[in-house]
């Protein structure tokens, strides 16, 4: 693909986002509780084959450009985190692994490995909604984001949409125990 990201050819399927997560997209740019909404839309999906209910988005000048949750037991595949497949597609869309232009949004605050995949494709940005006191690596437990040790730090916005995020968190693991 070429080089430009805010062509309409980047722009991720909407139809497809509505007819998988069962909501209608946002038209247009979206702003970072839009994209929250999208990505809580896309943790829902994961629920029908049992995974973890974590959805990611990612988005270039507000545009959505791809858009995952988690595949960790269909896949079988223990990096198959949201924010590691939303990266993928990302890069392959925008033709670069360089992913300076993307805003990440998730509906968890990624873990260790999220985090530093974000770090390594030089994410322009992070917002996620739920914190994660056990395994956060964006202000929980670690602030990886915002380390200058690091080649790369980023902004984060945490808290967005988060009581419907650990929410929809909350019950999928109170109906696993």
């Amino acid at each position: 693909m070429g080089s430009n990201p805010t062509s309409s050819a980047f722009v991720v399927d909407v139809t497809t986002l509505r007819t998988r997560a069962g909501r209608l997209p946002y038209r247009g740019p979206v702003d970072d509780e839009q994209a929250m909404e999208l990505a809580l839309a896309e943790a829902r999906v994961a629920l029908d084959h049992g995974d973890v209910p974590i959805g990611a988005v990612a988005i270039v000048d507000g545009e959505v450009v791809a858009s995952r949750h988690n595949e960790r037991e269909t896949a079988g595949d223990p990096t198959a985190h949201a924010e590691i497949l939303v990266l993928r597609d990302a890069a392959s869309v925008l033709g670069t692994w360089r992913l300076s232009a993307v805003t990440v949004v998730s509906t968890l605050e990624p873990c260790p490995m999220c985090a530093g995949a974000l770090i390594v494709a030089r994410v322009g940005k992070l917002v996620y909604g739920a914190a994660d006191p056990k395994a956060g690596a964006c202000g929980s437990l670690y602030q990886l984001c915002a380390d200058p040790r690091l080649n790369h730090e980023l902004p984060v916005t945490a808290g967005v949409l988060a009581d419907e995020a650990g929410g929809l968190l909350a019950r999928f693991f109170a109906g696993r125990r």
